[in-house]
């Protein structure tokens, strides 16, 4: 069987075909418009997608669905997108205007993070897992929940923001507004407003002098450490604690058998994975009798949401 898999971005659209193996056979990618008329958005995803299928050489009754991954409040019974902040979607029926330009009766909608941690966890690095866990360190900290083989996304399907969890009362201002929730600590913005800090307090620090070359980033304290700076050091070993902490938050009510973690932090690979397994094995609840949790990079990368995506259909 085969499956149409959307993953909508702020500004781009990704558009694959994938079988039922969750290999993509084929897959375009095409720059949204997300200030635009809503019409107009949906009508730009709709054209993409006639256009893959068409690439593809597949005939409509050949296809068992589309899944559609879109960030922000999803409704994903009703195929509504409540709101998106980057998007000029606001209870937007996505599902049923898809459906209805496309040709193809059965549409199914989710929030963008929680296809990739149904990607990842049926055909990536949770592969063989019934419980999981993803968290995604980017801009923000998406988390998308897996049990026993189900997205679990609570009433009306508004939960399993765990970005949103609170990890320090009164604490740094998270993008929502709110204060001391794990987005404001564990995301790639807030280690990059971590590591400037840094760079503010050493100015003759390599970290400090890697950044004004480079320009900060995500890596740069990652890259500073592996050549020794110990103020580098200092900012990723904070930093990878910030993160633990909501990953024993997750583990202890979650208890998965796999934490998968994606995002561009993901990318320090070993210097980042190997530190939070050994932070979530000491500090998880009783974890001298329970079985152990795998800390695992994410291995899909860029085409999680496409085969997440496209498996709310299988």
């Amino acid at each position: 069987m085969k499956f149409v898999g959307v993953d909508i971005g702020g500004m781009s659209v990704k558009v694959g075909i994938v079988d039922e193996n969750g290999t993509i056979l084929t897959k375009k990618t095409a720059v949204c418009h997300p200030d635009g008329d809503e019409n107009a958005i949906v009508g730009e995803i709709a054209s993409l997608i006639a256009e893959v299928i068409d690439q593809a050489g597949i005939l409509k009754r050949e296809l068992a669905g589309i899944g559609i991954g879109c960030p922000g409040s999803v409704y994903d019974e009703k195929g509504i997108v409540r709101y998106s902040c980057n998007i000029n979607f606001r209870n937007t029926p996505l599902a049923q205007k898809i459906a209805q330009l496309v040709g193809i009766g059965n549409v199914r909608l989710s929030n963008d993070a929680n296809c990739a941690a149904l990607g990842e966890t049926l055909f990536g690095a949770g592969k063989g897992a019934k419980n999981s866990v993803m968290i995604t360190l980017g801009t923000g900290v998406g988390t998308g929940i897996v049990v026993n083989g189900r997205l679990l996304t609570g009433n009306c399907s508004a939960g399993a923001e765990g970005g949103h969890i609170q990890i320090n009362m009164g604490g740094r201002k998270c993008g929502c507004e709110k204060q001391g929730h794990y987005e404001a600590y564990a995301s790639a913005t807030a280690l990059i407003a971590q590591t400037l800090e840094a760079c503010r307090k050493y100015p003759d620090s390599l970290l400090a002098k890697l950044v004004a070359e480079e320009g900060a980033s995500g890596k740069s304290a990652f890259e500073a450490a592996r050549q020794g700076c110990p103020v580098a050091k200092r900012v990723t070993s904070r930093y990878i604690k910030y993160v633990g902490m909501g990953l024993v938050s997750f583990a202890n009510v979650f208890y998965p058998e796999t934490i998968i973690v994606g995002g561009g932090v993901s990318n320090e690979g070993d210097a980042l994975i190997k530190p939070l397994q050994r932070y979530v094995s000491r500090n998880v609840y009783g974890a001298q009798y329970n079985p152990p949790i795998k800390v695992v990079a994410a291995t899909l990368r860029n085409d999680a949401g496409i085969v997440g995506a496209a498996a709310l259909c299988m």
